[in-house]
């Protein structure tokens, strides 16, 4: 049962909700939250970037098959998805709510926990990281698109485009691409100090968690979702989720990639990242609607770690199983 109860950040995150939702940040504490928030927001792509290694993109960029479908998946077929979910709206939920489902399903994938995952289960790691990597760093252009695009078409305008595109390049791919070449100097530090970076990365979205949840709280965002809608959330994202992993599965058995292949498309296209999603809706949408923003995607991102935990040890156990056998 272990596998499924929420790891330490999940728990961390539900409670940075509880702690905004009781002492929500207002005034000019809210004003400085709001600028230390963009300097966290900052650092975590100035290392995100720092850590990505300029040889494994190289190794793993060869697969041009298996990356077209991991782009598929989650920029074409995510979305078509969330789509069909806002035409049909199978249960009652606001229509906030599933323009929050549809912009769950046009973030990039996560980049840590893909490669993990591709890794416990025996997959193509050096494609793995190519995938998610470029996924995340495409995201930063092709996600705005995404969304001025399909939530304009339903009468959500989010703003001037290009001027919001701007924001998004100062504030996430500048410190990347700064933090990218930086590499030849920082990246040995990096790898000896991997465990603080990635509480570092934590941090960010926490802070990035308690602001727009303080000034979605203060918007009356609890008295908009109650319980009931939070159960129909996390059935919506169990249905999105399966329905993801079945057709990325079916589609590379069709394709005929290996099973290492196979597992890498399983685990990079059905992510979606919540370091990504969190301070780009910060900038997309107005404060006041952030909070319903990213909620399916904070429900989502749990439930895609437990079950994608639970998929990537089958896998590795059917692997030892056949590598058994083949002896």
């Amino acid at each position: 049962m272990r596998r499924f109860l929420p790891d330490n950040f999940t728990l961390t995150l539900l409670a940075t909700v509880l702690l905004a939702t009781l002492f929500p940040a207002q005034g000019s504490y809210a004003t400085t939250l709001g600028y230390v928030t963009k300097a966290a927001i900052a650092l975590l792509f100035f290392m995100h970037g720092a850590k990505l290694s300029r040889q494994a993109i190289i190794d793993g960029a060869s697969h041009w098959r298996l990356h077209a479908v991991v782009m598929l998946s989650t920029f074409v077929l995510f979305p078509v998805l969330g789509l069909l979910l806002q035409w049909w709206a199978p249960l009652p939920l606001s229509a906030a709510l599933y323009s929050a489902f549809l912009y769950l399903c046009v973030l990039p994938a996560t980049v840590q926990s893909a490669i993990a995952f591709t890794s416990i289960a025996g997959g193509n790691v050096a494609a793995a990281v190519c995938s998610a990597s470029a996924s995340s760093l495409l995201g930063i252009f092709i996600s705005p698109l995404l969304v001025a695009m399909l939530m304009q078409v339903h009468g959500q305008h989010t703003g001037d485009h290009w001027q919001q595109m701007g924001k998004i390049m100062l504030q996430l791919l500048l410190p990347f691409v700064l933090g990218h070449l930086s590499r030849p100097w920082l990246g040995a530090w990096i790898a000896r100090h991997r465990q603080w970076i990635g509480k570092t990365d934590r941090s960010s979205i926490l802070l990035v968690v308690y602001t727009a949840f303080s000034e979605a709280v203060l918007q009356g965002l609890w008295h908009k979702v109650g319980w009931q809608a939070l159960s129909y959330i996390v059935l919506l994202c169990l249905l999105l989720l399966a329905l993801v992993l079945v057709l990325n599965t079916w589609l590379a058995r069709r394709l005929g990639f290996n099973t290492a292949d196979e597992i890498t498309l399983v685990f990079c296209g059905s992510k979606k990242s919540l370091a990504n999603g969190v301070p780009m809706a910060n900038i997309l949408f107005p404060a006041s609607s952030v909070g319903i923003m990213i909620l399916p995607l904070m429900l989502f991102h749990q439930i895609q770690l437990m079950v994608c935990a639970a998929l990537a040890r089958r896998y590795s156990k059917a692997q030892a199983i056949m590598a058994t056998e083949a002896e």
